[in-house]
């Protein structure tokens, strides 16, 4: 399998939520306000012998008029009309930004990719109109709630026989994170629930987990089984690791 991070940046984020861009070589960390996290935000493109794979969507911020999501696809070679699926650990605004856009015409949102299958738990959608801002924006996400495109899920299953996704909770109640097995290789991506490679190697319970210990030991769990049998992790936030493991 082939993958490509699509890196938008690194950004810092404090309890307002709020996501400001970070230079690494020129800003300092102890600037920004007390217990803010520096984060990579990097959605993937997984390339496998059946399919063109998105996993989460980025922050949805525009660079010269122009979806920076888009911008990093066409970048990397990739038209995103090629993308045939897209996979949604959860929707939270840093996930789901770039998964739908807003038409300059009428104002509605639209699917970003209406060629794919988005494949969503209905819990996790459902839990975002409820819960609403800061963490989801839930004017951005009406257009999956009746989109053909949009496969609603249930728990636990199978894609197409090469892709198992999970509902895990963890990070936030209805999360889900998937593991591709395509030609001899198994790729994991858990979202935020492993976000990064050295909350894979420690016993980090984050405050700002729904449920940081069941997140501290799901990490744990998949770290060993992953090492044990070579899985590649993809990391979303991980501002220096994309991708881990053996």
């Amino acid at each position: 399998m082939r993958i490509i991070p699509l890196s938008e940046g690194s950004f810092t984020i404090d309890g307002t939520k709020q996501f400001v861009p970070f230079n690494l070589d020129a800003d300092e960390l102890n600037a920004r306000p007390v217990g803010s996290l520096l984060v990579e935000i990097q959605p993937f493109v997984v390339i496998s012998s059946e399919d063109v794979l998105l996993l989460d969507g980025g922050l949805g911020f525009e660079v010269d008029g122009q979806l920076q999501l888009l911008k990093n696809l066409m970048d990397a070679g990739i038209n995103p009309g090629e993308i045939t699926k897209v996979l949604m650990s959860h929707l939270h605004k840093d996930h789901a930004g770039g998964i739908t856009y807003r038409d300059k015409t009428t104002g509605d949102y639209q699917l970003t990719f209406p060629n794919a299958t988005y494949y969503i738990q209905q819990k996790e959608l459902d839990f975002a109109f409820e819960k609403g801002l800061p963490s989801y924006i839930p004017q951005e996400l009406e257009a999956l709630r009746n989109a053909p495109q949009v496969k609603l899920l249930d728990g636990d299953g199978v894609i197409d026989g090469y892709i198992q996704y999970q509902l895990v909770g963890g990070h936030c109640p209805y999360h889900q994170v998937f593991r591709i097995v395509d030609g001899g290789e198994t790729v994991f991506f858990g979202g935020d629930n492993a976000p990064q490679l050295q909350q894979m190697k420690s016993r980090f319970v984050a405050k700002y987990d729904y449920d940081g210990k069941k997140a501290m030991e799901l990490r744990q769990e998949w770290w060993q089984t992953g090492l044990a049998n070579h899985w590649k992790f993809l990391f979303y936030h991980d501002v220096k690791v994309p991708v881990g493991g053996i």
